[in-house]
């Protein structure tokens, strides 16, 4: 393929992926963003091969890609949907793997430097210096990520001591070794500072995910989506294809605008999600005479068929779904619910919190999976109005997004968070396992209001015999 053909097939690719992006903003539009970004991808991948892989390459390149396709295969197949945030943490990884490869490979090949002056290549070595630093801190961040998401490694944030003179500590060696390798006079003396710097990123991946808590995790998903995006980018720098640096970039700067809307969701700063803290058990020391903001009143539990009397007595019903129901797998009886209120003419609808779940929009792709209707799905900001007006709302499995600590409380850790205000309804009912503490560690005043019954035990043996009662005569 001529390289004009290449470039305009990029064009075309880039045109979709900007596309894709605008489909993704809208549940509606979301498939057809999907089906943008494939093409998009298809056409670049085939372009690629055919304008800049060697015929003797393309046998390994083509190998490469149908042993990828297979593993995206059995993924998309096996992973549960609430599976999702610890698999988009995992796809995170390996691009920054792939960025540090590449780095490596383009520093050692003599040719990718060919005939290129010296501040030419000065420049192509600081491309491969950033690329590597920034894939590193990718690749070993996500994989603490995937760990907290999956479970494996615990929410609680790990504060050492003096953590951010650690940190600022591995920035001066990370800028000492790059001027080292900016001015090694050969590839074996550059490869030490490389190496160094590597390690010290991978350090610095770690260390800046584990002291982030889990209530942070969603800031932390769509942030590290950010850096595979500029690792992308690099990537693309050191291989000179303008696609892969578009590409990267749209990545990049979309991940950085989320994890701003994710801050601002949680009334937080993005520097203090990376100092870390939120999420563990220290907060806010309460001012002297704080007893009055410590929770009042008698807990009120009811069993399922309660609960299904309330429903059934509701006019109007809003759902708050949390990750208790994606940890359940509850969200294909909360639409059997839905549908039986609705075929008795009750208004049900669903409030989404910006950050319920473990990654961005988490509860939309399971009440989507679930076949909820898209125009029943409301976000925060439009429906906070409607809670004085609603008989029944239904907390499943959330805890720090319907907390009024955030409005009543000034010396709670989170205060001044943007929360769901369910407590304003005639009546919520809370669906927990326990009266355990959410990721925040605080405990929430909403269990004790008069108008709050419990529902405790398990989401989806609990909505199941709540399903059966709204369906008995």
């Amino acid at each position: 393929m001529s390289p004009s053909l290449v470039t305009v097939a990029y064009i075309a690719a880039t045109i979709l992926f900007i596309l894709s992006l605008g489909g993704l903003s809208n549940p509606e539009s979301s498939r057809r963003g999907n089906l943008y970004g494939m093409i998009g991808m298809a056409i670049a991948v085939v372009a690629t091969i055919a304008g800049r892989v060697a015929p003797a390459g393309i046998a390994w390149v083509i190998g490469a890609l149908v042993v990828g396709a297979a593993v995206g295969l059995y993924l998309a197949r096996t992973v549960k949907m609430t599976q999702m945030p610890e698999l988009v943490a995992f796809m995170h990884s390996l691009v920054g793997l792939v960025a540090v490869l590449v780095g490596y490979a383009s520093y050692i090949d003599p040719t990718a430097s060919a005939g290129m002056s010296g501040a030419e290549i000065t420049i192509h070595h600081a491309e491969i210096y950033v690329g590597v630093l920034i894939g590193a801190v990718t690749l070993s961040g996500s994989v603490i990520a995937f760990g907290k998401l999956s479970g494996r490694i615990g929410g609680k944030p790990l504060l050492l001591p003096a953590r951010h003179w650690l940190n600022l500590a591995g920035l001066l060696v990370v800028i000492w070794f790059g001027h080292a390798f900016l001015h090694a006079q050969s590839v074996q003396a550059g490869m030490t500072p490389l190496i160094v710097m590597t390690v010290v990123a991978l350090l610095f991946g770690v260390h800046m995910v584990m002291a982030i808590g889990g209530a942070d995790m969603p800031v932390v998903v769509s942030m590290l989506n950010s850096y595979s995006g500029w690792a992308a980018a690099a990537t693309g720098f050191m291989l000179s294809n303008d696609l892969l640096i578009v590409t990267g970039a749209l990545v990049g700067s979309s991940g950085a605008i989320l994890s701003y809307i994710m801050c601002r969701a949680m009334n937080r700063k993005f520097l203090s999600v990376i100092a870390g803290g939120f999420g563990g058990d220290s907060g806010k020391p309460r001012p002297a005479g704080g007893d009055a903001a410590q929770p009042a009143g008698e807990v009120v539990s009811v069993t399922a068929k309660e609960a299904a009397d309330l429903l059934k007595e509701a006019r109007s019903v809003v759902i708050v779904p949390g990750y208790g129901m994606a940890v359940a797998q509850a969200q294909h009886t909360v639409y059997e619910i839905t549908k039986a209120l609705r075929e008795m003419g009750k208004t049900v609808r669903f409030a989404i919190h910006p950050v319920a779940g473990r990654m961005p929009g988490h509860m939309n792709v399971l009440l989507a999976e679930a076949k909820v209707p898209y125009d029943i799905v409301l976000e925060m900001d439009e429906i906070n109005q409607d809670f004085p007006d609603t008989d029944v709302t239904m907390v499943i499995g959330a805890n720090d997004i319907v907390n009024p600590s955030a409005q009543e409380d000034p010396a709670s850790p989170i205060a001044g968070m943007p929360v769901l205000e369910v407590w304003k309804a005639k009546n919520s009912i809370v669906m927990k396992r326990s009266m355990a503490s959410g990721y925040a560690g605080v405990d929430n005043p909403l269990f004790y209001k008069e108008n709050n019954r419990m529902l405790f035990g398990d989401a989806k043996k609990m909505l199941d015999e709540v399903l059966v009662a709204l369906k008995a005569a």
